[in-house]
């Protein structure tokens, strides 16, 4: 006989913070518009219910493109938001993810039970269901801190990029007005983690260098124990 729990069990649910950033290198967020009741029409992060047979990380990436045909990216839990009354349907506890992507390489459609989905700049979001503006914000200060040792930031980016296009990166996620060019260029290349791949063509200006990023490299710096240079090499005191 299946053992019964004798107290209430709150449900489960998934929410995933979805970064991109634009060719005006503008930080965009992926929210869809709720089709069914609560909420009806307002804008909220992609995410539901978790099925009983699936793990958390699997129920994310289900419900992503479920609600908004994203698949085949790469999404780190982020914590857990279980305030009483956070949604109005009863006592519902939510695993956040959050990823990063490149807006070209994932178009976008809305599917299941959402009215509509859309990228929307961090800075001009719309108001939100349940508490998805609080888990927003502790995305966002995630990404800021986390972009100081690990070089996530190249997951925004093109293929080939200039160091003016990563320098803005940065100051678009760290929300700074300019960092020191000759400091930002000295520590990004002290890392050894960027190849050079040609330069810019049909460009009125100075044709700049391009860039790729090495990511087999970093990760062999990783497995040879240099999180500290690599963390000296990112990390920016501003």
């Amino acid at each position: 006989m299946p053992y019964t729990y004798e107290y209430p069990r709150p449900a489960l649910t998934v929410d995933c913070v979805i970064f991109g950033l634009d060719e005006s290198t503008q930080l965009k967020i992926l929210l869809i518009q709720r089709g069914h009741d609560p909420f009806k029409g307002s804008w909220a992060l992609p995410g539901g219910f978790v099925d009983m047979a699936e793990t958390l990380e699997s129920a994310a990436l289900r419900e992503l493109f479920e609600e908004t045909g994203v698949k085949d990216v790469f999404i780190e839990q982020l914590y857990t938001f279980g305030s009483p009354g956070r949604d109005p349907r009863g006592r519902v506890v939510s695993v956040a993810y959050y990823a990063l992507v490149n807006l070209e390489d994932h178009p976008v459609e809305s599917n299941s039970d959402a009215e509509g989905v859309a990228w929307f700049a961090t800075d001009e979001l719309p108001k939100l269901a349940f508490d998805h503006e609080e888990i927003i914000a502790v995305a966002q200060k995630r990404l800021r801190a986390k972009l100081r040792y690990q070089p996530i930031g190249f997951e925004l980016l093109p293929e080939k990029f200039t160091l003016s296009q990563l320098q803005k990166l940065y100051e678009t996620i760290l929300g700074v007005e300019e960092l020191n060019k000759r400091n930002f260029r000295t520590k990004i290349q002290r890392m050894g983690v960027l190849n050079e791949v040609g330069v810019q063509t049909g460009v009125a200006h100075r044709p700049a260098q391009l860039y790729s990023f090495d990511k087999e490299k970093y990760e062999q710096l990783l497995r040879d124990k240099y999180q500290d240079m690599l963390k000296r090499g990112l990390d920016f005191e501003i």
